[in-house]
């Protein structure tokens, strides 16, 4: 019982450091050097909250991606465990083995696709890039 808690707790944690968001990289321009880097991440945060504003979202969200992966094994897991059920005999017993199988694949594929960092939607990140052109940052790219 001890080994699935810690796995499950390794499991969390995954999950929620891939909520963590992402930002731009600045270049070290004259202009980033002589504001230093804490008015810089003053005005990140503001050009992000102004994309926000504007309409533009972050990213769709970890969650929802895991649970359409889960859905998607479970369907896919069923449709091959009634296939290969039939041919068996018995078709019932093959599309509910499948479908466990594959929400199992489905859940476990979605949780560490979750854990790569996030990248933001092209909108986001264009938006919050040219803001920060405009305050005479120079964006290298996000990560």
């Amino acid at each position: 019982m001890n080994a699935i808690k810690m796995i499950t707790t390794g499991i969390v944690l995954l999950w929620l450091s891939a909520c963590a968001s992402t930002g731009p990289v600045l270049y070290p321009n004259s202009h980033y050097q002589s504001v230093g880097r804490e008015v810089a991440e003053q005005d990140i945060a503001y050009c992000k909250q102004m994309a926000e504003s504007a309409g533009a979202r972050e990213s769709g969200g970890a969650a929802g991606n895991v649970a359409a992966n889960t859905a998607m094994g479970a369907g896919v897991g069923a449709a091959s465990g009634a296939v290969g059920g039939a041919i068996t005999g018995s078709a019932g017993t093959g599309s509910l083995v499948g479908a466990a199988s594959g929400a199992v694949w489905g859940l476990l594929r979605g949780i560490f696709s979750a854990a790569r960092p996030a990248q933001p939607s092209q909108a986001y990140a264009n938006f919050v890039s040219r803001c920060l052109l405009e305050k005479g940052y120079d964006v290298t790219g996000w990560q």
